[in-house]
C-alpha cells in the first residue's frame, strides 16, 4: 500500500525544449514516482507507522541509482516485499504519537488517533530543496523578480544591489509588476510541495477502497509535534526569532519572561546516517553552499543534463549543451538565501524545513456497524471479503 503512494514508476521528462531551461528551470531528477513533483525533485517522503513501529521510505534521490534499478526490476517482477525491504528503513521501535489535544490535533480526530490496530501514513516533504530551486528560476534575467521583507519594513530582502535601478537585472519598479514578499515566495513553495501530499493521499485513499479498509486523511499539520516524536533531532529557538519579531517587541518579551523556545526539526538520522536533511548549515557551511549544491546537483558535472544521471537520453552530447543556470541567477539567489539565514537563523523564514498536512490512517472495518446503519450498497465487495479475511484468522 504504501508503494501505491510513492512507488517508483520510470522515467518522467520536462516536456519543455532545451532552449526554454536556460532560465534556469531544468530538471533535478528524472525517475517518475506515482505523484508529480516539480522539476523531478520529489520533495516528499513517506512516514508508516502501526504497532510495531515507525518506517521511512526512502525518495529516490536517497537511493542511489543501483537501487532505483533494483526497484525498478522488482516492480516489473511484482515482487513488492523485495521493493519494500529496500526503500524502507525502521525509526522507532513502537508507534510514536503525538499529544491529542488541540493545537497538535483538532477534536474530530481525537477518538481514532493512534488507535491500536490501524496504520497511520504520514507524508514528510523537505522544503529547502524545492525553495532554492525555485528562486534559481524567479531570480533570474528572465523573469526578474524583486523581492521585499514584509517583516524588515519592506526593504529589500538581500537582493538589493540586483535592482535594475542599480544597474541589476531584477525589477525594482513597482509599476512593472515583478515585485513580491518573502511570505508570498514561501507560501509558493508550500503550494508545490503540498500538492505532492495530497496526490500521495489520493492514491492511498483508491488503495484502501482497492484493499477493502478504511481509511480517511487525518490531522497532521504542526510545525514540530510529529517530528518530535519521530525523532528528529531537534534545535530550540526563542519564539521572537522564529517569528522574525524585531528589536522592540523581541526586547518586551524578554522583559515579560515570556519569550519561550520553539523546537525546529533539523534533521532525521539512525544508526549513524542520515536520512532526511534540509540544504542549509550545518550540513553546509554557508547558504552559499547550499544555493552551489544545488547548482552542481542540476548542472554540474554528475547532474541530470550534463550525463552523469541522465542514462535515458539517445543522444548525451545533445543533452550536454544545455546552457547552466546563469550566473546573475546564482548570485541574486546566494545573496537572498544568506540575507534569510543571517537575519532569521534559519531557511525558510516562515516555517520549519520540514512539514507535515495531512497523514492518512486505514484499518479494518467493523461490517456489522455498517449492516446496522447504512444500506447495503455502501458496503463494497472488497470490504466484504476483507472482513471475512479478518474472520478466518
Amino acid at each position: 500500500m504504501a508503494f501505491a503512494a510513492c512507488g517508483i514508476t520510470g522515467c518522467a521528462l520536462a516536456d519543455l525544449p532545451f532552449g526554454e531551461a536556460s532560465g534556469g528551470n531544468i530538471m533535478s531528477g528524472l525517475v517518475g514516482r506515482t505523484i508529480a513533483s516539480g522539476d523531478g525533485i520529489q520533495t516528499v517522503s513517506l512516514v508508516t507507522i502501526n504497532d510495531s513501529g515507525a518506517f521511512l521510505y526512502r525518495r529516490p534521490q536517497e537511493l542511489g541509482t543501483n537501487s532505483v534499478r533494483e526497484l525498478l526490476t522488482f516492480s516489473e517482477k511484482g515482487d513488492f516485499e523485495a521493493m519494500t525491504r529496500l526503500a524502507r528503513v525502521r525509526i522507532c521501535d513502537e508507534r510514536p504519537v503525538t499529544p491529542r489535544e488541540p493545537i497538535f490535533n483538532i477534536n474530530v480526530n481525537r477518538w481514532s488517533a493512534h488507535a491500536k490496530g490501524t496504520t497511520y501514513f504520514l507524508p514528510v516533504n523537505e522544503m529547502t530543496f524545492m525553495y532554492i530551486n525555485g528562486l534559481l528560476e524567479v531570480l533570474n534575467e528572465h523573469t526578474g523578480l524583486f523581492v521585499l521583507d514584509e517583516r524588515a519594513s519592506f526593504r529589500p530582502a538581500g537582493v538589493g544591489k540586483f535592482a535594475r535601478s542599480k544597474g541589476g537585472h531584477l525589477y525594482d519598479d513597482p509599476a512593472a509588476g515583478r515585485l513580491a514578499a518573502t511570505s508570498l515566495i514561501e507560501r509558493l513553495v508550500t503550494e508545490f510541495v503540498t500538492i505532492e501530499q495530497g496526490m500521495m493521499l489520493q492514491n492511498l485513499g483508491l488503495m484502501a477502497q482497492a484493499l477493502g479498509l478504511g481509511g480517511f486523511p487525518n490531522f497532521a499539520n504542526h510545525d514540530f509535534a510529529w517530528f518530535q516524536a519521530l525523532g528528529f533531532k531537534m534545535q530550540e529557538m526563542r519564539a521572537s526569532q522564529y517569528l522574525g519579531m524585531g528589536a522592540l517587541p523581541r526586547t518586551i518579551l524578554k522583559l515579560l519572561g515570556k519569550d519561550s523556545f520553539v523546537p525546529l526539526p533539523l534533521t532525521l538520522e539512525r544508526n549513524g546516517e542520515t536520512l532526511l536533511r534540509p540544504w542549509t548549515p550545518p550540513w553546509f557551511k554557508s547558504m552559499r553552499d547550499a544555493v552551489e549544491a544545488v547548482v552542481e546537483h542540476k548542472t554540474g558535472r554528475n547532474g541530470v543534463f550534463r550525463g552523469g544521471s541522465a542514462c535515458a537520453w539517445k543522444d548525451n552530447d545533445a543533452v550536454r549543451s544545455v546552457p547552466p543556470v546563469s550566473e546573475k541567477a546564482i548570485a541574486a539567489t546566494i545573496a537572498y538565501c544568506e540575507y534569510v539565514w543571517n537575519r532569521y537563523g534559519r531557511f525558510p523564514a516562515h516555517m520549519p524545513p520540514f512539514r507535515t498536512v495531512l497523514g492518512f490512517q486505514a484499518g479494518h472495518l467493523d461490517l456489522a456497524f455498517y449492516e446496522k446503519f447504512y444500506t447495503p450498497s455502501v458496503i463494497s465487495e472488497t470490504i466484504r471479503k476483507d472482513a471475512a479475511a479478518q474472520l478466518s484468522v
